[in-house]
């Protein structure tokens, strides 16, 4: 079985997901917004708690609330940081960013090693992952299903009743919604979908609930 652990994280309460097969215990951290000690801790703790083993560090892109811990883990873990490459302007700009919402920047940038593109399968155990590149809240943003288990981590590209704004870097309105519309609501309508701030949400319902698409 795919199980999926979600820690509330860092001021933006950005949700960072640590997805696991409960039989090899291979697991990927996605989007590591660990800020805090104790957010560092929690994730620490429970990957321990679990006798899991890391295997990957995903991002389902760059904006620094989703990166401040990603440098922790991919040097606790020995995991090199995984996501588009289209977002490698994100992360070189991850200090100013800090610096235009006031926060301090609490590690070194993590550094990217590795690309996801379109259609690249990351495999936890024995349930695949596929990335689906969703540009428009930035231009590298993917979302990753999980067929098999009818589950999308969908970042900001999606949220209960919402999506990801636009008005940011590489953002576009048009752009992510025609991309939603084209990628994501061809997913069945059951599809869980973990997002990137927020309660999790189905395709069903945001195609019936959601004013922006």
């Amino acid at each position: 079985m795919l199980k999926v652990k979600c820690f509330v994280c860092n001021t933006f309460c950005e949700n960072s997901y640590v997805v696991y097969d409960s039989n090899t215990k291979e697991c990927a951290i996605i989007d590591a917004g660990f800020y805090y000690a104790d957010e560092e801790d929690a994730v620490t703790d429970f990957i321990e708690r679990e006798k899991l083993k890391v295997k990957y560090l995903l991002n389902t892109h760059l904006h620094l609330d989703h990166c401040f811990g990603a440098t922790y883990i991919a040097n606790k873990y020995g995991v090199g940081l995984s996501a588009d490459n289209e977002d490698i302007m994100l992360l070189n700009l991850i200090p100013q960013q800090c610096e235009m919402f006031g926060i301090k920047l609490n590690a070194p940038a993590p550094e990217l090693k590795n690309i996801i593109k379109e259609g690249d399968i990351i495999k936890i155990g024995n349930y695949p992952l596929i990335a689906i590149s969703v540009p428009g809240h930035s231009p590298g943003s993917l979302c990753y299903y999980c067929k098999e288990e009818g589950i999308l981590f969908s970042g900001d590209v999606l949220f209960k009743e919402s999506i990801g704004r636009t008005d940011l870097y590489g953002g576009s309105y048009k752009a992510l919604n025609e991309n939603i519309t084209s990628k994501i609501f061809t997913l069945p309508d059951n599809t869980i979908v973990y997002c990137g701030h927020g309660p999790t949400t189905t395709i069903e319902y945001e195609k019936e609930y959601n004013p922006y698409l």
